[in-house]
């Protein structure tokens, strides 16, 4: 079986283990979608989830995050670790947001990437939740459980986002990417895969 059957099959198979691909951060604009991933670093979704209310009930648009500190950020983040370099992060981006791009979170990887903070993988999540972009979010999930399945052998994540742009179908990238998650948390864990119950353990190289 090719690299590309085994992405299609992967692909289906998680698309009937998971029909609901959706993102597990809460948010209501792109904006929020932005900063709550950026505070998902080292940190976990349903931690943000608890952060999230009160930092953008005080924070409602970006020029109250540009016009604040990252000391008075820091105070309603503190709990998701690395806050001190976050908080700074939020706050400067919001400046460039202002600045740059009219208040608007940018439509292109190219521009997003230019933000403070804010990666590839962030980028791609944005371009494809908010802009309904073909994206490739490679996150811890996607690099694991994308390597055991056979369909690449790399380590850098810019190398594994182009690898697996050539094997996923576009218009299904974004939603697999999400549903990699869900599989990445419930079965194909890092240190004990429940490879018995794996909707992809027929082709996954993993198990041959």
């Amino acid at each position: 079986m090719t690299k590309k059957e085994i992405a299609l099959n992967a692909v289906q198979a998680l698309k009937n283990e998971y029909p609901e691909a959706i993102c597990s951060l809460q948010y209501t604009d792109p904006l929020q979608l932005l900063i709550a991933t950026r505070l998902a670093a080292q940190c976990t979704d349903a931690r943000v989830n608890m952060v999230t209310p009160a930092l953008f009930e005080r924070f409602k648009t970006v020029d109250d995050f540009a016009g604040s500190t990252a000391e008075e950020v820091a105070e309603y983040i503190k709990s998701c670790g690395l806050y001190k370099t976050k908080s700074k992060d939020i706050v400067e981006m919001a400046k460039a947001i202002k600045e740059n791009f009219g208040g608007k979170v940018p439509d292109n990887l190219e521009d997003l990437i230019t933000l403070p903070g804010i990666g590839r993988k962030t980028a791609n999540l944005i371009m494809g939740d908010i802009y309904k972009q073909p994206a490739v979010v490679v996150d811890t999930h996607c690099i694991r459980i994308t390597r055991r399945l056979g369909l690449h052998d790399l380590t850098d994540q810019k190398k594994i986002e182009f690898a697996l742009k050539k094997l996923l179908p576009p218009r299904e990238s974004n939603d697999f990417c999400h549903r990699l998650v869900l599989h990445g948390r419930a079965v194909c864990t890092a240190r004990s895969p429940k490879c018995e119950n794996c909707c992809m353990r027929d082709f996954c190289r993993k198990k041959i």
